[in-house]
């Protein structure tokens, strides 16, 4: 059932949250040992948070638009006094003594939290093969990635095991895991959603966001998570206008521009789901024309220097003396060293290194203030694009999933599978992968639409258009 349909039934007592959570469990239970979803499942937590929504119901109360949807979170958001470990060694043990604000969203609108998924270390990969609990596995082929930052997320919602679930998207870890895995995930406008509480990668590029099996529950649950937030500074002031009453209202007259930039090295397969996903919007009576956005070729450049330099600052705290993990040493230098050294895996390492280095004296300008500057050139181009479209269409990724090890051993490799959906980071404005189809190898295909800042509602409008003509096709 689809979470719309299990809040209408829970609401109307047809069916009893302890059931759905069950169900789920029962899934869970079924394959998580093969799939390795979840870092800590939350299954008495659960049960009795589906307990006190029945008791609601029975007393003649509305528990609310997500009554009795079990929700998988990503192990970035902080739930107080349950594990969060970023999938790291470091916050080994740690247990937050507060809740993110769209944890609390979630129980507010009567969804239930069912456990925090596995995630790359601190969100840095695109593959969930950085965890340091193990990888998780693709539903559709557990011989191939998941994708990543928020695979367990995006395996959660493809194995059946929460028709919901959070991610949190940097450079494309909603985007990425939810082409490789068949599901929708959705990065809104940077400040749209609040981002108390979600464990910081990069500051500037973080946003939480949505998976789901359909465009419709992706903006129920982003229409419960965003809003003003007073907790998060860089939260959008303006309330939040709700996406899904306007999913029906098609795309006739809508313009729509494929970005020819982010069509190079596109697997052949791939390339055919994405003009197949335009020809359903013009069928549907938009116009489709080809865009350019000349700078989104030096995106993941960019992308690749800003977020490692603001990963370096954000990840200065976990010293062993605040949170989680301490080895101890000779003195405070060399216990802060030691705890570093055993908490923070190799891709953690690496990227820290790269940050510090293009922030240090002699190099700033030289690497950091010019990725600045390109990121710049970015919002210009996609702000000029924006003045001929009211929507733009791509890959989500230049391939279907790949196979364990695969790319492991070159990281540039690895990189390159986030080069189309870094740019959209870099510029704040939302953007959210459609599944369309399968490749040559049977494996999802995730088409990418993009709008401008705010234009989440017009995104929608295309994205339940081209979710129609896959269903149909």
């Amino acid at each position: 059932m689809s979470a719309e349909a299990i809040a209408a039934a829970v609401r109307t007592g047809e069916r009893t949250a302890r059931d759905v959570i069950d169900e789920h469990l029962a899934a869970i239970a079924a394959r998580d040992a093969e799939l390795h979803v979840f870092n800590h499942l939350a299954a008495d937590q659960a049960r009795a948070e589906a307990d006190a929504i029945d008791a609601a119901v029975a007393r003649g109360e509305d528990p609310g638009p997500l009554a009795g949807v079990p929700v998988a979170l990503k192990d970035n958001l902080c739930t107080r006094g349950v594990p969060t470990t970023c999938s790291s060694r470091i916050l080994d043990r740690w247990r937050p003594p507060y809740t993110a604000t769209v944890v609390e969203a979630v129980g507010a609108a009567g969804g239930i939290p069912i456990g925090k998924t596995n995630l790359d270390e601190f969100a840095m990969g695109s593959s969930t093969e950085n965890s340091a609990f193990g990888p998780t596995r693709n539903p559709r082929d557990p011989a191939r990635v998941p994708g990543g930052s928020s695979g367990g997320s995006a395996a959660a919602v493809a194995a059946g095991f929460a028709p919901l679930a959070l991610g949190s998207d940097t450079g494309g870890s909603i985007r990425q895991p939810a082409a490789f895995c068949g599901v929708v995930g959705v990065k809104p406008t940077y400040g749209a959603v609040s981002r108390y509480g979600l464990i910081a990668f990069a500051s500037s590029l973080d946003q939480v966001g949505p998976f789901a099996a359909t465009v419709a529950d992706a903006a129920l649950l982003l229409d419960v998570i965003a809003g003003p937030d007073p907790a998060d500074s860089t939260s959008v002031r303006e309330a939040w206008t709700p996406v899904l009453p306007t999913l029906g209202e098609g795309v006739s007259g809508l313009r729509v521009g494929i970005v020819k930039e982010l069509l190079d090295d596109i697997d052949a397969d791939v390339l055919a789901r994405v003009h197949g996903a335009a020809d359903a919007l013009a069928a549907a009576g938009a116009y489709v024309g080809e865009a350019s956005v000349p700078a989104v070729r030096h995106g993941l450049a960019a992308y690749y220097l800003i977020a490692p330099a603001e990963a370096s600052s954000n990840l200065a705290r976990y010293d062993g003396v605040r949170y989680g993990l301490r080895v101890d040493g000779r003195d405070v230098a060399d216990m802060n060293a030691r705890t570093r050294d055993a908490g923070f895996g190799a891709e953690v390492k690496r990227r820290i290194m790269v940050g510090t280095y293009a922030l240090s004296a002699g190099y700033y300008d030289a690497y950091y203030g010019q990725a600045q500057r390109v990121r710049t050139l970015v919002i210009r181009d996609f702000d000029a694009a924006y003045q001929d479209f009211d929507v733009l269409l791509s890959p989500t990724t230049p391939s279907t999933a790949f196979a364990f090890g695969e790319k492991t051993g070159d990281p540039l490799s690895m990189y390159l599978s986030d080069v189309c959906t870094t740019p959209t980071n870099l510029a704040g404005h939302p953007a959210m992968s459609v599944p369309f189809g399968t490749g040559a190898n049977g494996m999802p295909v995730g088409v990418q639409v993009l709008a401008p800042a705010l234009g989440e509602s017009t995104m929608f409008r295309a994205a339940a258009v081209i979710e129609q003509a896959a269903s149909s096709s």
